[in-house]
């Protein structure tokens, strides 16, 4: 009986489908058509695409031609004598075209951006009405020949400017600009937007003894003084030689060669003639955007110019309004090096202390560089890249070769035991555990003595490692800025407390699997 339900129930099913099929039969010939002209549709986007690609392929040979066009017309300006670091429109095309391998974004589909994109993702331009004060902040003065910096009001210098002024311009710092002592402090010079200024006297300054022997091995080690207007550095450019370094240096030193004398002199920079280039578009942007800040120094005895009256020392002449004692400096004149006029660092001849008269002039000039293009001559390269290199390819060289004198230990010793396995030819000798089998059972073996200070260690070095994997991938993703002091440093003091999870999880387990009663 169960069977022959069974089977009627088969039957009944099978009726039912070969009924479907036939009343669907009409509807095939429409579907057949349907995947026709689907089919169809697929061609022609099957052609579309072959056409969009050899599209593409046309647009790339056009691309290829059209860099080989570039790299015939920067060559040729290069031959014809065009420098990389002036701000004309032919030096900054030279300059983009420089670095348009760095002037790319992106993991996988590299696309072309700026350097300001690049090197400081977030960052925005900042406008300046006309007269409106810009801030100048001095950094420390460092040399590339020593480690040790100063500050630069530790160097014979004009006085800061008022605490008013400061509070007005006073920029915050993070946790770690303060863990690393950069600290930003104001300059004295004075900025104001498209103000032009001839040769403005800034103060008298006295030094001798000490101080005078000191400024002197500072001018011999070189010591450059680094300043920032609108988060950019200050440059020194030189079109003959066709590079551009960052700050000025405090002086330089005259062989006797140059001098007649029996050993060297040394002379002070005391007069900066500062060029301010920018960019205004009304059509774009209200205001004026900074887009180059150079300094050109000038080293000039003013007692030669004309004798120094009594002014009041260590006063900003030009904030309380006492410019009238400097004789050899008037707002229509603008000194120049002169080797008649250089102001050397010794003292009077009966040992009297040294009278310097520092003073600095203004110049703005418009452009038509972009505000995202300013960055470009600071990574178009300096003479002093090749040290860089030089230092890379040395690390490299000895990184390589101590992993090849280790390895030739390893494989030697392992070659012996190696041998000593094979040679053995009875059981009891196969049985005996020689050299690399005698340390398997000591790996994992919970030490005797000190656990806890092995499972502390080992979790210090896992917090600190995560700390620092995590700073780089966030340096990846660009979310650290380059252009705020300290931001890596702060990131990294913070990721390392928020790592000691990891670190606390490893010391306990590590703990507990040394057979540990209290690791919680």
């Amino acid at each position: 009986m169960a069977r022959s339900t069974c089977s009627a129930r088969l039957l009944i099913r099978t009726a039912l489908l070969l009924s479907i099929c036939f009343l669907l039969n009409p509807a095939d010939a429409g579907r057949r058509g349907f995947r026709k002209n689907k089919h169809d549709g697929g061609e022609e986007r099957r052609v579309q695409e072959d056409d969009e690609k050899g599209a593409r392929r046309v647009g790339r040979k056009e691309r290829k031609r059209l860099e080989r066009e570039k790299a015939v017309k920067f060559a040729q300006m290069k031959a014809d004598g065009q420098d990389q670091i002036s701000m004309t429109k032919e030096a900054a095309e030279l300059r983009s075209y420089e670095l348009r391998k760095k002037k790319k974004k992106g993991l996988f589909r590299r696309k072309e951006a700026s350097l300001a994109q690049v090197l400081f993702p977030g960052a925005s331009p900042e406008e300046y009405s006309e007269r409106e004060p810009v801030p100048a902040f001095v950094e420390q003065v460092e040399s590339k020949r020593t480690h040790l910096p100063f500050d630069f009001y530790d160097l014979p210098s004009c006085p800061e400017p008022a605490e008013k002024i400061q509070k007005r311009f006073r920029q915050r710092k993070n946790l770690g600009s303060r863990l690393m002592g950069y600290k930003l402090r104001m300059s004295p010079y004075n900025f104001p937007t498209k103000v032009d200024k001839g040769c403005t006297p800034l103060c008298v300054v006295e030094i001798g003894g000490k101080k005078l022997r000191w400024l002197r091995k500072l001018v011999d080690r070189q010591y450059r003084v680094h300043l920032t207007l609108d988060q950019l550095p200050l440059l020194m450019r030189s079109r003959e030689l066709n590079y551009a370094v960052r700050g000025y240096p405090v002086g330089f030193k005259a062989p006797p060669t140059f001098t007649g004398l029996q050993e060297d002199e040394f002379y002070l920079y005391n007069h900066i003639k500062f060029t301010i280039t920018y960019r205004e578009e009304p059509n774009e942007f209200e205001g004026v955007r900074i887009i180059g800040f150079d300094a050109h120094p000038v080293s000039i005895d003013y007692r030669k110019e004309g004798e120094i009256k009594s002014l009041t020392q260590d006063t900003n002449l030009e904030a309380a309004g006492k410019a009238d004692g400097f004789s050899g400096c008037q707002a229509d004149s603008s000194p120049i090096n002169d080797p008649e006029s250089y102001l050397k660092l010794r003292s009077g001849s009966s040992g009297e202390p040294l009278n310097i008269g520092f003073s600095y002039e203004v110049h703005w000039q418009e452009t038509d560089i972009t505000w995202s293009d300013r960055w470009d001559v600071y990574l178009v390269g300096s003479p002093d890249d090749e040290i860089h290199y030089f230092a890379i390819v040395n690390s490299l060289m000895i990184v390589v070769f101590l992993t090849g004198a280790v390895a030739t230990i390893m494989i030697r010793t392992l070659k012996k035991d190696i041998a000593g396995y094979n040679e053995m030819q009875t059981i009891e000798e196969a049985q005996e555990e020689t050299g690399w089998k005698l340390v398997h059972g000591d790996v994992f073996r919970p030490p005797q003595s000190y656990p806890m200070l092995l499972c502390v260690l080992v979790g210090s070095g896992a917090q600190i490692g995560s700390a620092f994997f995590a700073t780089l991938f966030a340096s990846m993703l660009r979310m650290l800025n380059p252009i705020k002091k300290g931001q890596a440093l702060t990131a990294v003091v913070v990721l390392y407390v928020f790592c000691g999870v990891i670190g606390g999880y490893v010391s306990a387990r590590l703990y507990k699997f040394c057979d540990a009663k209290a690791w919680k």
